[in-house]
């Protein structure tokens, strides 16, 4: 019964999320010259999910839904299957930004590097993954594992006093960059996790965490990026990655 009223929380919280876009400005509809001279596009077109599909799934219809430049994900939703939506695309060396708001107590993620194939059941199993979590409110498991905060890479490392992401339903800002193997990831501009993903360290952190089970677990600096679809309610916007 806890499982079910808790995620029942987010309906009213997904409606406050897309009537705030239709009330505001918040919702990015262009790059300034400066973005774009720079090199960013957006990765997410704000009216629907062309350019994404479903993990290992050629499946249109998903718990997924877009409304005034908003990307949710609803695990209530009727119709529609399960699943992660990943890009079409592989990135190799790339700077990716989005914003974020979760439920009361969600959990989900933002993973790079993702292969896909019928032998990797999950996203999990390849790409490593940019926790998003309500620090606050999580499930105590989470709570005392800092490498499961928000902003962290999950299970795996986290610069732990960074990790500070607003309070459930607001809109936290979140950063990836990748450059030749080298990974870093910011949380309303703080850093969160930097890695090597080829050093030595990275590797033993890898052995000593539960994603040693996965043999292709991080193996690759290159591949899609995917978004979760957790048993908990989430929302992006302003997706946008530039290649460097």
């Amino acid at each position: 019964m806890y499982f079910i009223n808790k995620h029942l929380l987010f309906i009213p919280l997904l409606f406050i999320i897309f009537q705030s876009c239709s009330n505001s400005n918040s919702t990015s509809k262009s790059l300034t010259d400066a973005e774009q001279k720079a090199g960013w596009q957006f990765l997410f077109n704000g009216e629907n999910t062309e350019g994404w599909h479903i993990f290992n799934s050629a499946a249109k219809d998903s718990k997924w839904i877009v409304n005034n430049g908003v990307l949710a994900c609803s695990p209530h939703k009727k119709d529609g299957i399960f699943g992660d939506l990943t890009t079409d695309k592989s990135y190799k060396n790339f700077e990716l930004a989005f914003d974020w708001s979760i439920a009361k107590g969600g959990n989900s993620g933002v993973f790079i590097n993702v292969q896909e194939d019928p032998k990797y059941s999950a996203t999990f199993a390849t790409g490593v993954e940019m926790q998003l979590l309500d620090n606050a409110n999580a499930e105590p498991r989470h709570q005392k594992d800092s490498t499961h905060w928000a902003g962290c890479i999950y299970d795996v490392s986290c610069i732990g006093n960074q990790s500070k992401p607003k309070p459930f339903g607001e809109w936290n800002s979140s950063r990836i960059v990748q450059k030749d193997g080298k990974v870093s990831f910011y949380l309303n501009g703080a850093l969160t996790a930097e890695e090597d993903l080829s050093g030595p360290a990275w590797k033993a952190k890898v052995q000593q965490s539960n994603l040693k089970v996965h043999p292709d677990f991080a193996k690759t600096t290159e591949g899609k990026i995917a978004f979760q679809n957790h048993t908990d309610s989430v929302a992006f916007r302003n997706i946008k990655i530039r290649e460097i």
